[in-house]
């Protein structure tokens, strides 16, 4: 717990994404007088919102998983989380296409889902619990020492026992453990397709990775009634009964410091006073350009220049005056060959000409997204990172086309002509928005054995007052780990063992 003293009294908070919402929640309650700086002119950061002629859009998550984790940070504020917001379980929580005609729906429930596989590839019916048993394991193993320890440095790692070291399957690739798993094609597609979630490559991410399939398919995946970006709008009527001041259209320029301490931070017309700055930008935003030059040591400089940021998203937003019967709340349509997608997107880096496409349709679950008879197609296809190679002006029409083609090559008949509402989110527009590194979306990839554990520590071992929260630090992106740093940040203790909801 932070104390309310005067070392921290006055906290700037850089973005008022998920993480830099929470961390002023946590830190308004323990007494400190909080003001948030936002770049962009709503708050949520990638969890945002778009709205167009009666189709309404998440444009960001669009699945949430651990919303234990808002209930304790709710809890902490003296706020039951139910007076804010209403969780919706999915069943199923995803439908899956595949290019030769297979359909299956995956539950959080592992009979019905094995049902279902017992259609298609009964060979592995046994293998999709077992496998569901492993990934809980090794989320059992890694979880306390990964997830929910602050790791301040790196002998922190060294709390995992020596005889759990081989546990946690970092030795292999997510590809080779999956492969050696199943027999079917389509169960080895569908669990390798994990390691997206946090941008990183299954034919080269660890097999530590697999411990994301028990999170979203053993503890269950959630919807938010009205959409995930009430979750946002939350966290802002906490942080304002609280007397969190929010300011948006406000964009950092840098960071000040004195004797090597934060002592405020300078917008574009006015300088904020700081004891401690809590920096919600991405972690290479933050070391690299809003602090002065020497307050981050020159190998470490060199080491987040040169990590290879996460995989990027292209968006594709439409709103349709149709409906389509094989389309549920989140769909997936995976490519004919995986590991050359993957292989365009991190080795390449160009767009993949045959892509696995997600769709989330929120209409599904809430027909006041869409016009009367349409849907509210949100479409994600995983990109690489911005590099010179790429031309979104050129990029953009043609990968439109090619998706809208495919899409409707695969059963999602009028689906042009369909069309009442478009927009798109290019890795360009992710990288203008947000600063992010290269225009990734989950901050540092985590292709190498050790990278997921590696990510920017919460409190800065450089400048003592400046802490970091967000995606792109540790534990690392996406809504439930975003908030797990905002608590890290603070030094306040999360509940390991209420992660799923629980009664108050």
């Amino acid at each position: 717990m932070v104390p309310p003293n005067q070392k921290h009294r006055n906290v700037v908070v850089i973005g008022a994404g998920v993480a830099g919402l929470a961390a002023a929640c946590l830190l308004a309650k323990d007494g400190c007088k909080v003001t948030i700086l936002e770049k962009n002119d709503t708050i949520g950061g990638k969890l945002n919102i778009y709205k167009k002629e009666g189709f309404r859009f998440d444009t960001g998550p669009s699945l949430l998983t651990m919303p234990g984790l808002l209930q304790q940070l709710f809890e902490y504020c003296g706020a039951d989380i139910n007076e804010f917001l209403e969780f919706v379980p999915l069943s199923p929580v995803c439908r899956y296409f595949y290019t030769d005609g297979v359909q299956f729906d995956a539950f959080d429930d592992i009979p019905k889902t094995q049902a279902e596989i017992a259609r298609f590839a009964p060979e592995d019916v046994e293998a999709y619990a077992s496998f569901l048993a492993y990934s809980k394991q090794l989320y059992d193993i890694t979880s306390d020492v990964f997830l929910f320890h602050p790791l301040r440095s790196y002998r922190d790692l060294f709390q995992l026992p020596i005889t759990d070291v081989f546990k946690i399957d970092a030795f292999r690739t997510v590809n080779e453990r999956v492969n050696k798993h199943f027999k079917s094609s389509h169960l080895r597609q569908f669990f390798k397709r994990f390691a997206t979630y946090n941008g990183s490559s299954p034919y080269k991410a660890p097999a530590t990775l697999n411990v994301i399939p028990h999170v979203e398919m053993n503890q269950g995946g959630f919807y938010v009634k009205g959409g995930l970006y009430k979750i946002a709008e939350a966290l802002l009527a906490l942080a304002q009964s609280m007397g969190v001041k929010i300011k948006t259209d406000t964009e950092v320029r840098r960071i000040d410091l004195h004797d090597d301490l934060v002592e405020g931070v300078t917008t574009l017309d006015r300088y904020y006073m700081a004891d401690l700055v809590i920096a919600n930008a991405d972690a290479h935003e933050t070391y690299l350009n809003l602090l002065p030059h020497h307050a981050t040591p020159p190998s470490k400089r060199r080491q987040i220049d040169t990590t290879e940021p996460s995989c990027s998203g292209f968006v594709i937003m439409l709103g349709t005056n149709k409906k389509w019967e094989q389309l549920v709340h989140h769909n997936i349509y995976f490519s004919d060959d995986y590991k050359r997608e993957f292989n365009d997107i991190f080795s390449r880096k160009t767009m993949p000409d045959d892509p696995t496409i997600y769709i989330a349709n929120t209409s599904f679950s809430d027909s006041s997204h869409a016009i009367e008879g349409g849907s509210n197609l949100f479409i994600l296809v995983n990109a690489p990172y911005l590099t010179d190679k790429q031309n979104w002006d050129e990029i953009e029409d043609r990968f439109i086309k090619l998706v809208i083609d495919k899409l409707e090559s695969r059963g999602l008949k009028g689906l042009r002509d369909s069309i009442k509402v478009k927009e798109t989110i290019t890795p360009r527009d992710f990288y203008q928005k947000y600063k992010s590194n290269r225009g990734s979306i989950y901050g540092t990839s985590s292709n190498s054995k050790l990278a997921a554990f590696l990510r920017p520590r919460n409190r800065s071992p450089y400048v003592e007052n400046l802490w970091l929260v967000g995606g792109s630090t540790h534990p690392g992106g996406g809504i439930p780990l975003a908030l797990i740093s905002a608590f890290h940040a603070c030094d306040i203790k999360i509940d390991s063992r209420r992660v799923t909801l629980s009664p108050q």
